[in-house]
């Protein structure tokens, strides 16, 4: 596809990592593969991590099969594209990212490959929402060691307030656009969430898993 006249096509923000030490994510959703594809070819030719989010199957295909094999990896789970994922360093976790149900799943893994392209130790914890708290109250010993909390979830977005009641770590809550009616595509969880009577609580936007990851990235930077 060619670009419209006088588009210079994406100007691409090389320095991030330097700067803030994170990589610049490519959103993906509403590029076509043509988009996506030199801009994944500019930043693999600068050495740097390439991560796209919100990528159809479909799209991903096309964009693979336009670089060379190997250079970048498709996480259905996630619906990203990245580069292959560099070995974790202990000292930056270990971050629990976790989903009050598998309809959490793909913001949920966006935020754990988020963090794992910044080498960053991370788990994935799911089925503990507030339905069945019992699920939740018999992980509290694993979650007591992690460094930093991230709470998916949807409906009424209750899996934040509750962690940040029970545990002292930062939590860091992300708002899933699941749930009936009133729920409203996600609003309904980010509105309680915000009202949340947990001092400390951090909110992210709907369905923003890698905004949460970078959260938590900079509290981990500051810890170190």
């Amino acid at each position: 596809m060619s670009p419209l006249p006088g588009d210079p096509g994406a100007i691409l923000d090389l320095d991030r990592r330097r700067r803030l030490g994170m990589v610049e994510a490519v959103w993906g959703e509403h590029k076509s593969a043509a988009q996506i594809i030199p801009i994944a070819q500019k930043m693999l030719s600068a050495a740097e991590t390439v991560l796209v989010t919100r990528v159809a199957p479909d799209k991903a295909e096309a964009v693979l099969a336009a670089l060379p094999p190997g250079a970048l990896d498709y996480h259905p789970a996630a619906a990203c594209l990245a580069s292959p994922l560099p070995e974790a360093l202990p000292e930056r976790g270990p971050v629990m990212v976790l989903g009050g149900g598998s309809s959490d799943l793909t913001v949920a893994s966006e935020a754990l490959l988020s963090l794992r392209c910044h080498r960053v130790p991370a788990e994935l914890l799911l089925d503990v929402g507030v339905s069945g708290l019992q699920r939740l109250l018999g992980r509290l010993d694993q979650l007591r060691s992690a460094r930093v909390l991230i709470a998916c979830a949807g409906m009424e977005g209750a899996l934040p307030t509750v962690l940040a009641g029970l545990l002292p770590q930062p939590v860091i809550a992300v708002p899933v656009s699941v749930g009936y009616g009133v729920s409203a595509g996600g609003v309904a969880a980010l509105h309680g969430m915000l009202a949340s009577c947990a001092p400390g609580l951090v909110v992210v936007n709907i369905d923003n898993g890698y905004g949460a990851a970078m959260a938590a990235l900079r509290i981990l930077v500051a810890q170190a």
